[in-house]
């Protein structure tokens, strides 16, 4: 069997790679071929474009990109026809994926959807374009089994969140050990998660940094992106309890007392490794403002969209400063309000399923079963 799998950015990568271990375990003669990054070309098969070419934040960015957006996927198009897989297998990443998914279908290649496009954020029309080109859905959230088969009466599976499995799955790391590693202090942690594209590192952690010198009793490190190298983040390490490790985001969170995180897949992380959190999102002026036109949900974190409720605080564009970063961070040190955001935790990784997402996606590809 061959499978032509495509995703864009590092959770793309992370779910990506975890999905290739269980096709591996089902059949070890498979044939894959992949856009991804460094976890799923540490598994096998081969990388066809890294997402570190893909990965343009916020609309007008993508404008910006246009053209090299438009060259990859004609490239795709072409890559894909010529290797002819079996099994096309798109996760998240909708911008590019959906336009794929057409042309696959279109094609006569079966279409496999892992991880839906948050069409329940913005752009819902796009489920005419999911019912007519994607032959089966696996979504990861609660709430969107009901979304699609009660409002828009399209059959998908939900597998559960395949985060439960990568976060149980991962080496424990002894922290005495990683300290020394990484010449941390004996200070309590606080991480910071800034996200992996340039343009939200950049505003984020400018803000996230200005709070160093008000809490000089904690160790802040930086949590580096796989796709940047330390050369971008050097120019904001400016004082001396702050650090930088990259790529070892599940040790460094698993050790944290607390974090600043960037709107996206790591506020589950980083719930996920009990670690109480203040949400962060900060882009560019124009992006913002027809962000706000286009998406109309109560929360941006996933946390509190899941719980449906308000279980970390976000802080969004303008509210994004150090005046109210601060305020939150001291929140999150005390003893009351963490025990209430562990309480909720707990709630949260029970409505997301057990273990097996991967496995019950590799199921359903291979052999057709229905999860």
């Amino acid at each position: 069997m061959k499978y032509y799998i495509i995703s864009g950015e590092a959770s793309g990568d992370l779910h990506g790679s975890n999905l290739m271990k269980a096709l591996f375990e089902e059949d070890s003669n498979i044939d894959i071929r992949f856009w991804g990054g460094d976890l799923m070309n540490e598994v096998g098969g081969t990388l066809v474009k890294h997402y570190r070419e893909l990965a343009f934040m916020g609309f007008a960015e993508v404008i910006l990109n246009i053209g090299a957006i438009l060259k990859n996927i004609s490239f795709c198009k072409k890559d894909l026809l010529a290797f002819n897989p079996d099994v096309l297998v798109l996760i998240d990443y909708p911008g590019f994926n959906m336009r794929i998914a057409e042309f696959a279908k279109k094609n006569g290649i079966k279409v496999v959807y892992y991880i839906s496009p948050q069409i329940w954020a913005w752009k819902e029309n796009r489920i005419h374009q999911i019912k007519h080109n994607v032959d089966e859905m696996c979504v990861i959230l609660p709430f969107e089994k009901d979304f699609y088969e009660k409002k828009h009466q399209f059959k998908v599976h939900f597998v559960g969140h395949p985060l439960i499995d990568a976060i149980a799955n991962r080496s424990q790391v002894d922290e005495n050990e990683f300290r020394i590693e990484h010449k941390l202090s004996q200070k309590p942690i606080i991480a910071l998660l800034p996200g992996s594209r340039k343009q939200e590192i950049t505003k984020l952690l400018t803000v996230m940094l200005t709070l160093t010198d008000k809490f000089s009793e904690y160790q802040f490190v930086i949590a580096g992106a796989p796709s940047q190298e330390y050369e971008f983040y050097k120019q904001f390490i400016k004082k001396s309890n702050v650090a930088f490790i990259s790529n070892k985001t599940y040790d460094l969170l698993s050790i944290s007392y607390a974090a600043m995180v960037t709107s996206g897949t790591a506020t589950l992380e980083t719930a996920l490794f009990k670690v109480p959190e203040v949400v962060c999102y900060k882009t560019s002026w124009i992006s913002y403002q027809v962000g706000k036109q286009l998406v109309k949900l109560k929360y941006i974190s996933l946390v509190n969209l899941i719980m449906d409720q308000k279980v970390v605080t976000e802080l969004i564009q303008d509210k994004c400063n150090s005046k109210n970063l601060e305020i939150e961070l001291r929140r999150l040190l005390e003893a009351s309000h963490r025990e209430k955001i562990f309480l909720n935790y707990f709630d949260l990784e029970k409505k997301l399923g057990g273990k097996g997402a991967s496995k019950r996606v590799a199921n359903l590809i291979t052999k057709k079963e229905v999860v």
